[in-house]
C-alpha cells in the first residue's frame, strides 16, 4: 500500500489554522524590541518606528516612555502624542502609573509601552505591565514595548550566574513566544560601553557604579550571545510556522537538525555517529524506525535488539518515533519534511549498498529517498565490524516466527469453498461473476488473515476457477487462449487486491492502537481533574496504568523526611533499595532500564514541577512480550505522561493542603493581631496614669521614706517597661494591618544614629559606645523616626543581653547598591542556630530569661526595614565574639539640587575659604 502523499496538506490542521487566524486578526499585534542590556538603544529605535508610523498616517500614542535621562532619546520622544500618567497612592506616597484605562478609552491604533517587565503598584488592576499590554492587544490595539534579556524568565537565573545580579522583574516566556515580531537591537560591547563613559546610558554616578559591576565587558559579551540565540530560537520557530501555515514541504536548511534512520540490521553505528556529528554542530537530531508489515514479523530478539537502539539514541538527545508505514522511504521522506531536518544519515551495508537494510521491491532505499527529496543531504555511515559480523546472513535468511498454518489452511478452504457453492449456480450466473466472487474471497481473506493467506487463497481460487469452470471442465487444460489472460488477470488482481488489503489492515490496527493510548489518556486526566485527596491520586492512577499497560502497578509516596512508605504494597518482588534510589535521584531503574536491568520491576519516579512526589513501580506480565513494551518509545511516552499526570494531581493536592493550612494561620494571624490590638489600646490609657500617680507619689508632701520612696520608684520604672512593651504590641499590630504610612525624604545617616543613641542613653548607661560611620556617607531616603526606632530597639536589645562594661557600636558603610548599618557588641553572642528566628514575632534570645521584654522588638525592626526595601540579618562577627545586626537600606539616586542653590553653596565654601 502507498503512503499518502505528503504534500496533502491535513483538512483538520487547516481548520484549525483558519480559526486561528480568525481569532489572531481580531487582536491587536505585538512587536518586542529585544536587546541584551540597558543602553543598545531599544527604546530609541521603537520611537523611530513610531514617528515613522505617525508619518504614515496612522494614529500613534506614547502610553509609557522612560528616557532615564537619555538626551537622544527624548528628543525622539519630543512631539509624539502621550498618555498622561496615573497617580496611584501607595504608603502616604503618589506614585506615576501607566493609565490602562485612559489607553482603552483612547483606543489608538498603535501604542507605545516601555520596559515589558515592569511590576505595577500595588493597586493597579494587573500586577505586571506584560498583562496591561495582553489587555491592549484583546481590545485590538498593536502594541510597541521593549524587554532586555535578564528579563526572561526562562534566563534570569542564567543571567544572574554570569553578572552576579538576579533582577527581580521578569516576564514569562510565553509572552515573548507569542509576539508577532521581534526585532532584535544589537550593539557590541565595546560600544555600549563607550556610550556607558560618555553618560549616554546612566548618569555619571549610577554609570560608574555600573561599569564596575554589571557592565563589564565580559558580561556584556555573554548577555549579547543569550540575546542572540533566543532570538533565533524564536525565529526558528516562526519559520516552522509560516512552513505549516504555507504547506510548504521542501526543506528549508536554516538550520542543522539531523535525522538518523534505524534499520532492522544494526543502526548501532548509526545512531553513534549521528549523536557525535548532531554534537559538533549544536544541533538537534531525531531516529526514526519505520516498520513495515514485513518487519513485524522479525524474530522477537531481532526486534527487540532495534528497540534497544532506539533507546539508546533517547539517551543520547535524541527525539526517537516508530512509523507505521508500508514505503519506508516516502514515510523517512515525510518525517524529513515535518521536522525540517537537512540531512538525513543511513547505514551503508557492505554487500549492496542500502537495499539490504531496508528492502523494499529489492530497491535501495537511498536512492529512493534521493528521489523523492533531492533538497535533503544524505550522509553513508559505514557498518562497524562487528555489526557486519553480526548480520551476514540477508535479512530473507532471518529465521521467522512460527508459521501459523491453520490461517493457509483456512484461506485455501475458503477458496475451495466459494467454487463449490458456486457450482449449482453455473447455469444461472455468468463465468465473470464467479471469478468476482473468488475475488471477494480473497479480499474478506485479506481483511481477516493477512497478505500471506490471501495470496494463498488467490492462487487456489484461480486453480479452482480453471478447474471447475473453465472448459474443458474438471481438468486443468485450457481449450481457449483468453482463458488464460483471464487467469493471469485473477492471479493479479487477486494478488494486488490482498497485499493492499493487509496493508489497510496493519494501519487500521496502528491506528487503533493509538486511538486507545489517546482515550486513556483523556480519561486518566479526566479522572484525576477532580480529586481533592492523595488516596484518590493513588487508586486512579494504579488502576489506570494496569489498565493501559497489563502490568501490576503500585504507587510509593514519601513521608515528611523523604523515606518511601510500603504500606498497602502488593508487589512481593518489590524492592525498597531500589525504589528509593529512584527517587532520590529522579531516574528510573529496574527492567528495561541502565539501572539494574535484572530486576523483575520497573521503577518510574514522579517528578513534578516542584519536586518528586512519589514513585511508580510496575511489574510487567510473564514473558518477554510484557517487558519489551517498556523499550518502545510510544508506550515509554504514554507511560512518562501517566507518571508526569500523576505527580502534577500529587502536588496539587499537597497544595490545597498548603493553602487551607496557610488560611488557617492567615486567619490565626488576624484575629491573634486583632486581640492584641484591643488589649494594648485598652491597657495603654491604664498604665498612663499608672506612670502618673507613680511619678506624684514620688514628689508627693510629707516627703515619703526610704524604703517607701525606692518602693515608688520601682513601681514608677515598672510601669514605664510594662507601658514601652504594650506600645511595642500597638506598633506590631498597626505594621501588620498596613496602617503605617512611610515619612520618606532624603537625609544623612549620622542624624538618625546621633538621636537615637540619645534617646537610649539610660539603656545604654553602664557600657561602652562608639560609632565606626563611613565618611562622605551618601543621602538615604527612608522615615527619620521609624529608622530611629530600628536603631533604639537594636542598641537597647544588645544592651540587654550584655554584662555592664561590654562595648556597643554602630557602623555604617556603602555595600554596592545597599547602605549597610551594623550595630554590633562583645557579649555572649546569639544563640547557635536561632540566627533567623530571634526576628520572629514572641521569639526571645533565650527562652527561660528574667530580663524584660516579649520578643518584639526584632520583629519590629525586620518589619520597618522590609518596609523600606531592605534586610535585616543576625551574625556572629569573626573572629571577634558578640553579636552583630547588620540592615541593608537601598540607596538610590538622590534629585538633584536646583542650580540657584549649588551656586549658593559654592559661593558660601569660597568666602569660608
Amino acid at each position: 500500500m502507498s503512503s499518502p502523499n505528503p504534500s496533502r496538506p491535513n483538512p483538520d490542521t487547516l481548520l484549525a489554522q483558519l480559526q486561528a487566524q480568525e481569532q489572531h486578526a481580531a487582536r491587536g499585534r505585538l512587536r518586542i524590541y529585544f536587546g541584551a542590556s540597558a543602553g543598545v538603544g531599544k527604546t530609541y529605535t521603537m520611537l523611530a518606528e513610531a514617528r515613522k508610523l505617525e508619518r504614515e498616517g496612522h494614529d500613534v500614542l506614547v502610553g509609557v516612555v522612560e528616557t532615564h535621562g537619555r538626551e537622544e532619546t527624548a528628543a525622539m520622544l519630543a512631539g509624539l502624542p502621550q498618555l498622561p500618567l496615573h497617580n496611584i497612592e501607595y504608603r502616604g506616597r503618589s506614585l506615576p502609573e501607566f493609565d490602562l484605562d485612559g489607553a482603552l478609552e483612547r483606543a489608538p491604533a498603535v501604542i507605545l509601552i516601555d520596559e515589558l517587565a515592569h511590576s505595577n503598584v500595588a493597586g493597579s488592576r494587573h500586577p505586571k505591565r506584560s498583562q496591561d499590554v495582553e489587555e491592549l492587544l484583546s481590545a485590538g490595539i498593536d502594541v510597541l514595548t521593549t524587554v532586555n534579556v535578564q528579563h526572561l524568565e526562562s534566563l534570569n537565573d542564567v543571567v544572574g550566574g554570569i553578572t552576579g545580579v538576579r533582577v527581580a522583574e521578569t516576564v514569562p516566556d510565553t509572552v515573548f513566544d507569542r509576539a508577532d515580531e521581534v526585532v532584535l537591537v544589537d550593539l557590541p560591547a565595546d560600544e555600549l560601553l563607550l556610550r556607558l563613559k560618555q553618560g549616554k546610558v546612566y548618569q555619571a554616578q549610577q554609570a560608574q557604579r555600573a561599569a564596575q559591576h554589571f557592565f563589564r565587558k565580559g558580561n556584556l559579551i555573554a548577555l549579547r550571545e543569550l540575546a542572540l540565540r533566543r532570538t533565533a530560537d524564536r525565529v526558528q520557530d516562526d519559520v516552522q510556522a509560516y512552513r505549516v501555515e504555507k504547506s510548504i514541504n521542501p526543506v528549508w536548511k536554516t538550520g542543522a537538525a539531523l535525522l538518523a534512520c534505524v534499520g532492522p540490521r544494526g543502526g548501532e553505528q548509526v545512531i553513534r555517529s549521528a549523536a557525535r556529528l548532531a554534537s559538533q554542530l549544536n544541533a538537534d537530531w531525531h531516529a526514526l524506525y519505520v516498520e513495515t508489515p514485513r518487519l513485524q514479523r522479525l524474530p522477537a530478539s531481532q526486534r527487540e535488539r532495534i528497540l534497544k537502539e532506539l533507546k539508546l539514541a533517547q539517551d543520547l538527545g535524541a527525539r526517537t518515533a516508530i512509523v507505521a508505514a508500508s514505503d519506508i522511504a516516502a514515510a523517512v521522506v515525510s518525517h524529513a519534511r515535518e521536522a525540517n531536518t537537512s540531512r538525513l544519515i543511513v547505514g551503508r551495508s557492505e554487500r549492496s549498498g542500502w537495499s539490504r537494510s531496508w528492502p523494499w521491491f529489492n530497491m535501495p532505499q537511498a536512492a529512493r529517498i534521493a528521489s523523492l527529496a533531492p533538497d535533503i543531504d544524505l550522509i553513508a555511515i559505514a557498518q562497524a565490524s562487528e555489526e557486519r559480523d553480526r548480520y551476514k546472513a540477508p535479512l530473507d535468511e532471518a529465521p521467522a516466527r512460527p508459521a501459523r498454518h491453520w490461517r493457509y489452511l483456512l484461506a485455501a478452504g475458503a477458496s475451495l469453498a466459494t467454487a463449490l457453492v458456486s457450482l449449482p449456480l453455473t447455469p444461472y450466473i455468468d463465468l465473470a461473476n464467479i471469478a468476482m466472487l473468488s475475488l471477494l474471497t480473497v479480499v474478506l481473506v485479506a481483511v481477516r488473515l493477512g497478505r500471506g493467506p490471501a495470496a494463498l487463497a488467490s492462487l487456489v481460487g484461480v486453480a479452482s476457477f480453471d478447474f471447475v469452470f473453465v472448459p474443458p471442465r474438471y481438468s486443468f487444460a485450457v481449450g481457449d487462449f483468453q482463458y488464460v489472460i483471464t487467469f493471469g488477470v485473477m492471479l493479479a488482481v487477486g494478488l494486488i487486491t490482498g497485499h493492499l488489503t493487509a496493508g489497510l489492515r496493519f494501519q487500521a490496527r496502528v491506528a487503533s492502537h493509538r486511538e486507545q493510548r489517546a482515550r486513556a489518556l483523556y480519561e486518566f486526566a479526566r479522572e484525576l481533574s477532580g480529586v481533592l485527596q492523595t488516596e484518590q491520586v493513588f487508586e486512579i492512577t494504579r488502576s489506570a496504568i494496569e489498565r493501559a499497560f497489563h502490568a501490576r502497578a503500585t504507587l510509593l509516596l514519601p513521608d515528611d523526611a523523604g523515606r518511601l512508605q510500603t504500606r498497602d504494597i502488593d508487589t512481593a518482588e518489590l524492592d525498597i533499595g531500589i525504589a528509593q534510589w529512584a527517587f532520590d535521584r529522579a531516574q528510573a531503574a529496574g527492567t528495561g532500564t541502565d539501572t539494574l536491568p535484572g530486576s523483575a520491576i520497573f521503577y518510574l519516579p514522579l517528578v513534578a514541577p516542584m519536586r518528586t512526589r512519589g514513585l511508580l513501580a510496575l511489574l510487567p506480565q510473564e514473558g518477554a512480550g510484557h517487558r519489551r513494551w517498556l523499550l518502545v518509545p510510544e508506550q515509554r511516552q504514554q507511560l512518562d505522561t501517566f507518571a508526569a499526570l500523576a505527580a502534577i494531581a500529587l502536588e496539587r493536592v499537597h497544595y490545597i493542603d498548603v493553602a487551607q493550612g496557610a488560611l488557617v494561620q492567615m486567619e490565626s494571624e488576624r484575629l491573634r493581631n486583632s486581640l492584641l490590638a484591643a488589649l494594648s489600646h485598652d491597657l495603654r490609657t491604664p498604665l498612663t496614669s499608672l506612670v502618673g500617680l507613680a511619678e506624684s507619689l514620688a514628689l508627693s508632701k510629707p516627703a515619703l521614706s526610704d524604703n517607701q520612696l525606692e518602693m515608688a520608684r520601682l513601681l514608677q520604672s515598672e510601669t514605664v517597661r510594662m507601658s514601652a512593651m504594650v506600645a511595642n504590641l500597638l506598633d506590631m499590630a498597626r505594621i501588620e494591618s498596613g496602617h503605617v504610612q512611610l515619612n520618606l525624604q532624603w537625609q544623612a545617616l549620622e542624624e538618625v544614629v546621633g538621636s537615637a543613641l540619645r534617646a537610649s542613653a539610660t539603656q545604654l548607661q553602664g557600657h561602652h559606645v562608639c560609632t565606626q560611620l563611613a565618611p562622605g556617607l551618601p543621602l538615604v531616603r527612608y522615615d527619620a523616626v521609624l529608622v530611629e526606632r530600628v536603631l533604639c530597639n537594636l542598641v537597647e536589645n544588645a544592651a540587654k543581653y550584655t554584662p555592664p562594661g561590654s562595648s556597643i557600636g554602630i557602623a555604617a558603610s556603602v555595600q554596592e547598591q545597599w547602605l549597610q548599618v551594623t550595630v554590633f557588641d562583645d557579649g555572649p553572642g546569639l544563640p547557635p542556630g536561632r540566627e533567623a528566628a530571634i526576628f520572629e514575632k514572641f521569639t526571645r534570645g533565650e527562652r527561660e530569661s528574667n530580663l524584660p521584654g516579649v520578643g518584639l522588638g526584632l520583629a519590629i525592626c525586620r518589619a520597618i526595614v522590609e518596609a523600606h526595601g531592605g534586610t535585616i540579618a543576625a551574625q556572629t562577627p569573626a573572629p571577634a565574639r558578640g553579636a552583630a545586626i547588620v540592615l541593608m537600606l537601598p540607596l538610590g539616586v538622590p534629585p538633584a539640587l536646583p542650580e540657584e542653590l549649588e551656586i549658593d553653596l559654592n559661593q558660601t565654601g569660597q568666602q569660608h575659604d
